[in-house]
Parts: C-alpha cells; structure tokens; sequence
C-alpha cells in the first residue's frame, strides 16, 4: 500500500477530517482510500542489549486528545472501506438473523423446589432469566406454571452500553439472586443481591470487582472475589446482608496465581481454587460455617495441579501426581486444622482412573450414585460414568468422528441422569440427558436453525497433518458437499492453541453464510491448545511456543498440497493469543495466506510482558516466559509479532478491537496496523476495526454480535472475490 507523504505531520485532527471525507466517497472508491498514518515517536525500548525503538508507544495513552482523534480516523477509515459492501454486509447479517429463532427457551432444569431456565424474545438483544415452581411431590415440570423473574438483561442493558453478566447464584432458602454486571467490557463486575419476590435490588458497595461469588448455607452469607488494578483475581471476601462492612477472609501474594471460588453439587462444601499455569490448588469450608477456616487439601507445590469435587464427607481428586493427564482418586476427607490430606493418603486412596499419557482426565461431576468423567481421547471427548458402590463404568457412545460433548449444567447431587451439551461441525448444538444407571441417551432439544438447515448437505473430516518435527497434528474441515470443487477452493483456517484451552469441532449457523457459496472451515488443533491433553498444551508454550506457529504453518501448508485450496484462496482468523498466533505466521510465510483476521490481537509480546501493571502480565509469565530474563526474552523475541514485522508484501489484515479491552488493550492492534502499514510492500488492504464502546469480546447484543461477524464476514468474501455472491 502506498502512503501519501503529506500525511505524516498532519495535525490528528486533519487525518479525522480526512478519513470523514472520504467515508462519503461513492460506491466503489474503496481501492482509493488512503488509511490514517500514526505520527512516528521513537521510544527506546532496548533490553538484553538488543536494540528495540517503538515507534507507536505513544498510542498507549488512551485519553490523549491526539491518540482519540487517530483512533476515530482509524474507525472512519475502516467505515469508508466497507462502505462500498455495506448491502452485502447488510445481507449477511439478515442471513445470520434468519437463521436464530428469536424467541427461544432453554431447556429447564431442577433445583429444589423451581425449575430455572432462560428465554429469548423476537427483537431483543439479550436473554431473560426466570424459574417455574416445581409441581407436586414429584417436583414435576409444569410449562402453563407462573414465572418469576430473576434478571432481564434487556432491562439493565436501557441504562448500559454494554452489559455481560459473571453468573447468577440463588440462595439456599431460594429468596435471594447474587449476579455480577459488567457496564463496560473491561470485566469490572458489579456485585447485585436481588429480593426475588419484590425485585428489589442493591449493590454490594464495596465491588465493582466481584469476578465470582457463592452463598453460604445460611442464605444470609455471600463470599465473593475481588481483582486488583492489574485484574488478577486476589483476594476473598465474606459479605453479611446487612453488615456495615464487608471482611476480607483470605489474600493471595504470589502474583502467578489468580482465585476461583465454586460449590459442590450437593451444597455442603464452598471451595476456593488458587490457580497459576503450571499449579492449582484448593482450599474448603464447610458451607454452614461461613466464619470457620478453609482448610487447604493438599500443600501448595510447584508444578502440581489437582482440582477436587466434593461429595458429602468425601472427595474426588482429580491430581497429575503420576503424569501430566492426571489419575482420579477417591478420598474420605478428614477432620483437623491441617491440609486434607498429605502424601500418604494420595498412596493409600482408591483410584476410580489411573494415569494415560494418551488419554486425559478433564473435568469430573459427583452425584448421589455415580461420578461421570469428562476424557480426552484422540482428540475427541468421552464421557464415562462410574458406579459409586463399584463396578464397571460405563462409556457414553457417540457417532460422530469429530465433535464436542461436554458436561454442563448439572443441579442437583440427587438427579439420575446427568446432562451434557454437544454438538459438532455439522450438528447444531444438543442438549443431552444420560441416565447414570443404564447411560441410555434422552435428547432433549436441538437448537433450532431457522430457514430449513438440512445438515445431510455438509460434510466433516478429520485429516492427520505433519508437522515440522513429525508430530501429527488433527485438522477438521467442514463444506458444503454440492460446493465441494475437485479442485483448490476458498477457505477458511481458524486456529488458537494457547492456554491449554482445546478448539473443538462446534457448530456455528453464521458459519453457513461461508458454506453455502462454497467456503470450506477449517480448525487446526495445534499445540499450545488443550486438544490432545495436557502434554499437547505443555509442548506449545514457554521455550516450546514455536511449535504452535510452525504447526499452524504446515496445516495450512498440507491442506494446500492436498488441493482443499490454495494461497490466493486462504484466508486465516484467530482471536486474542490466537491473534497472536495470526500474527506469527504471517511474519513466518506472508506469501502463504491471502487474508489475515486478527480479532483483538496479542500482537506486541514484548512490551506488554515488560509491564506487570498490565493485566494479564505477570501472572502469564508462566505461558509466555519472563522477558525481563534474557533467555526467556529470546524465546519471545523470535515470534512477537509487532517485533518480528519486516519489509515485505503483506496479505490484507482486518484487525479488529474494542477500546475498554482489558485482557489484550486495544494499542496491540493500532501500533501492529500502524507498523505494518508502514513497512508494507504490498498493496493489500490493513483495516484497524475499533469497537467504541465495547470490551475483549466484542459487542454484547446477540444481534450487535452478528453484525460485527456479518462485517467481519464481508471482509473475507470480497477478499475471496465472492462479494457478489
């Protein structure tokens, strides 16, 4: 892209002007546009020796007259840009629309004397959350039963730009609802108790930093979490309704470790977890003791992560004592003012799973009669279900080769049937029931998809790819079969691989408006994700964050060799360390993709791990390194993006943000767009799509939501050339 010389200097204000003015260009003038060009102020920012000048620091300073004036140009720019497509992408969006059923309810569940469940209404932007007294001794459904309403999120959206809420806790004795809302998107929840009869409403005044919250037995008790001004999850707060002040019950120093706060399925426990990257461990109290002392279970050690599920005076403990994938004990918990347990009753305890190194243990729910074991296998997801008087488990059964089945929702510690979601790339998502005692499946409902979606015309696979050291990596594909080409066609690779956090196969109906003009989907499932277990996370993170990048190069590489495209064709997505990812690999092979999407990107590695006032910093050292460390600082050094950008022709970016971002701010993509721009030998569109007035995931209202993926969309289709489809 060629940059105007008489841009540079420009007072901000006349980019504004400018970028305004040509928003009003005719239709078609989008190849005319000149993007905005950030003032360059060299800032050094050499550590180790090794000679850095950030040129865009400055676009740090949010408030700044200057910096709001090039972040408006920026938003103009890109509006001028999509203008010309603005009846495609208006098109797109009635499309995705049309394929939600505007008004729909979930599946209700049981707890206690009510059945809960949500609704969405036609034209509403968000759901409403109520519950159905229960029927008769047998606690039946009744659909014709009142409702009482517990929070309508379209009526605290009239006073917010934004609105997100962190959860909804009813208390034990079903009079009172906990909920957290965030206003902003810069995840600072405010901390509500409602009187559900009445609808009163009040904040508890010492938040808007309750990131979780749980009630104690006495319904009079709520402890809540608290983050600081670098939003690490850090303290843990006992709230008395009524109370004039709130007590701070306990307070985690090590800056690695964030707090997690949860209760067992049967109520009788609270639980408070203390997680870092490599170590997780936990603290119980009894929930009818809110003012007794949370005892630790296991003594806190480096690199040892367990997770626990109470059930009356015992536990299961889910712990990577004999390898990375975790085995499954069984323990009855003891009574005293020390930790739970100790090494011996690790040894002596009764083990319901031992170790795999090819299978892992992900998640585990105990009921009444039986535990279900969330496992993962080959890539895919098994439940199995084990007896608790003893005996065989029992393994639920799925036909699908790639797909996503996971535990969810579970209410109540007596239920005979446990619930689970699943779904695939084909399959719109299916809310489940198994029975424990037999595992015979009850569906319960399929998500409906508006406009006749007939999941016979899509088909899925699943290909083995090579990577760079041999190690086979999963892709799934998804297409339209009456699309499918016998030649390279237009495609779309999504990829995230971080934080052990695995990118199943789910279904998407916004994605059909790809599918059906002859788009295929694919997903790398490349290390540094969860996919293939806790090793596969292990070996794409730290000095081994390489592997991830070079994975997703040789997935896109194989499906070029193997015809599914080619590419002038590829077009590449990925979000936040996925972001970061899309970042990578365009600096590794820029001739390889036609088009980058990169929302709110984790682009400029270096600077923000150097700055442990940022969230996020210096409790994800453990997944990117220390910079501050100069082995550490090589390994980061060779893939950050924002670093790594060098003299060469790059593929169209589409870079999107929000500006109250909190997790990955939104001066990661300005300063990427604007260093690219600048180095760019190219003349392929680089869009920086800001978000106003929303946080790191984009736009609240489920129809705001689509049109920020109906835009999004545009960008790849006239990329493809398929604008006109």
């Amino acid at each position: 892209m060629t940059l105007l010389p008489s841009w540079r200097g420009l007072a901000p204000w006349a980019g504004l002007a400018t970028a305004l003015l040509l928003a009003t260009s005719p239709a078609g003038a989008a190849e005319t546009l000149t993007p905005p060009v950030a003032a360059k102020k060299p800032r050094d920012v050499t550590v180790h020796g090794d000679r850095r000048i950030d040129d865009y620091f400055w676009l740090r300073e949010k408030d700044t007259p200057e910096v709001q004036a090039h972040l408006k140009a920026e938003a103009a720019y890109a509006d001028a840009w999509f203008k010309p497509y603005q009846a495609l992408t208006d098109r797109l969006f009635e499309e995705m629309k049309g394929r939600i059923q505007q008004r729909d309810e979930a599946v209700p569940q049981r707890q206690g004397a009510w059945w809960y469940s949500s609704r969405t209404e036609v034209g509403k932007q968000y759901p409403i959350f109520f519950r159905r007294a229960a029927q008769g001794p047998q606690r039946a459904y009744d659909a014709q039963a009142p409702e009482q309403l517990l929070v309508d999120m379209n009526e605290l959206a009239q006073t917010r730009k934004f609105v997100n809420l962190n959860g909804l806790a009813v208390s034990p004795d079903d009079q009172r609802l906990a909920y957290g809302v965030d206003a902003t998107g810069a995840r600072d929840f405010e901390l509500h108790v409602r009187d559900i009869a009445t609808g009163e409403d009040r904040v508890v005044a010492t938040t808007p930093h309750a990131d979780a919250f749980v009630w104690a037995a006495d319904s009079q008790t709520l402890f809540y979490i608290r983050h600081d001004a670098a939003r690490r999850s850090y303290q843990l707060w006992r709230h008395r309704l009524g109370a004039s002040a709130d007590t701070l019950v306990h307070e985690e120093k090590d800056e690695l470790f964030n707090l997690q706060l949860t209760k067992s399925l049967d109520g009788r426990t609270l639980m408070l977890g203390a997680m870092s990257k490599d170590t997780l461990d936990w603290r119980v109290l009894p929930a009818d003791q809110p003012e007794g002392v949370w005892r630790e279970v296991l003594p806190r050690k480096t690199g040892q992560e367990y997770a626990v599920t109470p059930f009356g005076n015992e536990l299961m403990l889910r712990i990577n004592d004999r390898g990375v994938n975790y085995r499954l004990l069984r323990l009855p918990m003891k009574t005293g003012n020390g930790p739970l347990f100790g090494a011996q009753d690790l040894k002596r305890g009764r083990e319901l799973i031992a170790h795999r190194p090819d299978a892992m243990v992900e998640q585990v729910v105990a009921f009444k009669t039986h535990a279900v074991a969330q496992i993962r296998e080959g890539g895919s997801v098994k439940l199995r279900i084990y007896p608790m008087a003893g005996g065989k488990p029992r393994e639920v059964a799925f036909n699908e080769v790639a797909y996503s089945a996971m535990l969810a929702g579970q209410r109540e510690f007596d239920a005979p049937r446990v619930r689970f979601a699943y779904n695939s790339l084909t399959t719109p998502t299916s809310t489940y029931e198994a029975d424990l005692a037999t595992g015979k499946l009850n569906l319960l409902k399929v998500a409906p998809v508006q406009g006749g979606y007939d999941a016979s015309l899509y088909a899925s696979e699943r290909l083995w790819v090579k990577a760079a050291d041999g190690t086979a990596v999963p892709v799934s594909l998804v297409y339209r079969k009456d699309k499918r080409r016998s030649g390279p066609q237009p495609l779309l690779l999504y990829g995230y691989g971080s934080y052990g956090v695995p990118t199943d196969p789910r279904f998407a109906s916004s994605r059909l408006s790809l599918l059906d003009r002859g788009v295929i989907y694919a997903i790398a499932h490349i290390r540094g994700g969860g996919d293939l277990g806790r090793q596969w996370y292990r070996d794409g993170k730290l000095a081994r964050k390489m592997n991830t990048f070079t994975d997703f190069v040789a997935c896109a590489e194989a499906l070029v060799k193997q015809g599914y495209t080619q590419p002038s064709q590829l077009v590449i997505q990925g979000g936040s360390a996925g972001g970061l990812l899309m970042g990578a690999v365009t600096n590794l092979r820029p001739d390889l993709f036609k088009a980058v999407v990169a929302q709110v990107p984790f682009v400029d590695v270096i600077n923000t791990m150097l700055d442990a006032s940022l969230p996020l910093t210096t409790e994800e050292y453990i997944e990117w390194g220390n910079p501050n460390k100069a082995d550490e600082y090589a390994w980061m050094r060779a893939y950050s993006p924002y670093d790594n950008l060098k003299p060469v022709a790059y593929p169209a970016v589409l870079a999107k943000t929000a500006i109250n971002d909190s997790q990955v701010p939104y001066w990661e993509a300005a300063k990427y767009v604007a260093k690219v721009r600048e180095l760019n030998t190219g003349s392929a569109p680089v869009l920086f799509d800001i978000n106003m007035t929303a946080g790191h995931g984009g736009a609240s209202g489920r129809f705001d939501a689509l049109r920020e993926t109906a835009r999004t969309t545009t960008f790849m289709l006239q990329q493809w050339g398929l604008a006109d489809e």
